[in-house]
């Protein structure tokens, strides 16, 4: 539990900084009729390798798809995506569950349990995301960004020993997530971006630091424009 309160203070402070660091930016005057839906249209999209460090499986590489839909305000872009992954559990969390079903057989027959071996788990993940970022311009037509995200699990846990189980049903599920990231953007041409993001998931029961290199195609626009550039 305390583990839990940690990681949420983390997540808290992070969402403050960062949140501190989007009114101090010099984006212009702005108001709220600066900021609209409308101005959203789609720009690019972008695929991407990632290799994270998961807290409760080994770590992994994902592979992930983004797009670009523009800007919502001044400076202030919107980007969804979809990022899949599949990894083993560490032996220690299958200890864990091994012991959580010695102790229902026991509680359920009255009598010692059997040494209990689930074997392998394996655990996958299709996570959709929404995010939104501060962007500003670096030299050299840098995009810098930082930024906050939430998006939606679809976690699903597989075994010889597991497979239409009760244990199944517990690691297959929906849950809801939040990051904070930051990343860097370079125009290699400008039809075309490389980009490298750092970022912090936290999502129930699990939550992992990754790292994302990818390339975006840029079907509209070259840069911040629209009128909302920094």
């Amino acid at each position: 539990m305390s583990d839990v309160k940690v990681r949420m203070g983390r997540v808290a402070w992070m969402t403050a900084w960062l949140g501190f660091l989007a009114t101090a930016t010099p984006l212009r005057a702005q108001g709220l009729a600066d900021y609209d839906y409308t101005n959203l249209t789609f720009r690019g999209v972008g695929v991407e390798w990632g290799y994270l460090f998961p807290s409760r499986v080994d770590p992994t590489q994902s592979i992930g798809l983004r797009m670009d839909l523009g800007y919502l305000g001044p400076g202030v872009r919107i980007v969804p995506g979809v990022t899949y992954w599949v990894s083993n559990f560490k032996r220690s969390e299958v200890a864990k569950l091994d012991r959580r079903v010695e102790g229902l057989i026991q509680k359920q027959t009255g009598e010692p349990a059997p040494p209990v071996d689930l074997g392998t788990i394996r655990w996958s993940d299709v996570a959709i995301s929404m995010d939104a970022d501060v962007v500003w311009r670096a030299p050299r037509d840098v995009l810098t960004s930082v930024g906050l995200g939430v998006s939606a699990h679809v976690l699903n846990g597989s075994g010889a020993a597991v497979d239409g189980t009760f244990v199944q049903d517990l690691l297959s599920t929906v849950s809801a997530g939040l990051d904070v990231h930051a990343g860097l953007e370079y125009p290699l041409r400008r039809w075309i971006r490389l980009y490298g993001q750092g970022r912090y998931d936290l999502v129930e029961n699990l939550h992992y630091f990754q790292i994302r290199l990818g390339g975006q195609l840029i079907l509209r626009g070259a840069g911040l424009d629209g009128g909302h550039s920094p």
